[in-house]
């Protein structure tokens, strides 16, 4: 009977989550005729983002129709409009975990605020990987994982402005796509800019990001990645593409 019980809450909640996607579609749709360009799957997450909240939900899809129409007006950004932030080689896509979630690689201190194109070039870029890991994900999977690897980061990379930058377009513009984000090869250093940054995470956001131990960092990878999946710079079979590449 328990297991009946259980799929009775189950088609109850998605009934309830369909019936409120279709509320949101009317509103927002009324608001901006646009959104009808915008799938059942995109409201979802941003319902999903403010806990079903139809009003909250779509003044935050709203923002995000208005935000896109400005910043990405062309539909994608091009790889020629961030060239110094393609230059640092710093983003890579490869492989999936155990789930079937894209997973991707970024190296913080390969990042250089000084040796780009300023915060707009790195808002663009931020932008461009995001839309490009969406863009490859495998159908019905819409979330993806990060390995966010610090190793050898210094002053010379901190960028506050550009972290809040990245963070509120994640939090904003994508809810609902990350899956989990290991932190791995953490000097001590690194942990008083994490402290300005993590007061703008949100709850659901901070309960995806695992700091990772050094000495336990291949077998803690493993629990979720295959070691066919897993880069070869922790231990595993597959070669690092870059995201342009990929």
């Amino acid at each position: 009977m328990e297991g009946n019980s259980g799929t009775m809450r189950n088609n109850e909640s998605s009934q309830d989550e369909h019936k409120k996607i279709m509320e949101m579609r009317a509103l927002v749709e009324k608001q901006d005729p646009t959104s009808k360009e915008y799938d059942d799957l995109a409201i979802r997450r941003f319902l999903r983002a403010r806990d079903l909240d139809i009003e909250k939900a779509s003044a935050m899809f709203l923002k995000f129709v208005k935000w896109r129409k400005t910043f990405v007006p062309n539909g994608s950004i091009s790889a020629s409009e961030i060239p110094n932030e393609l230059a640092q080689n710093k983003m890579f896509m490869q492989g999936t975990d155990k789930c079937g979630r894209l997973i991707t690689v970024v190296f913080g201190g390969k990042h250089y605020q000084n040796k780009t194109g300023g915060l707009e070039e790195f808002k663009r870029f931020v932008t461009f990987t995001l839309e490009r890991i969406t863009s490859r994900m495998p159908p019905g999977e819409e979330k993806f994982v990060a390995i966010a690897d610090v190793k050898g980061w210094g002053y010379s990379n901190s960028d506050i402005r550009g972290y809040l930058a990245s963070l509120s377009i994640l939090q904003d513009y994508y809810p609902e796509r990350l899956g989990k984000m290991f932190v791995v090869h953490v000097p001590y250093i690194f942990m008083t800019a994490w402290k300005m940054v993590y007061p703008f995470i949100d709850e659901k956001t901070k309960k995806k990001i695992v700091f990772v131990d050094n000495k336990h960092l291949k077998s803690t990878l493993l629990k979720d990645i295959d070691m066919s999946q897993l880069p070869e710079i922790y231990g595993g079979k597959l070669k690092l593409v870059p995201i342009q590449d990929s």
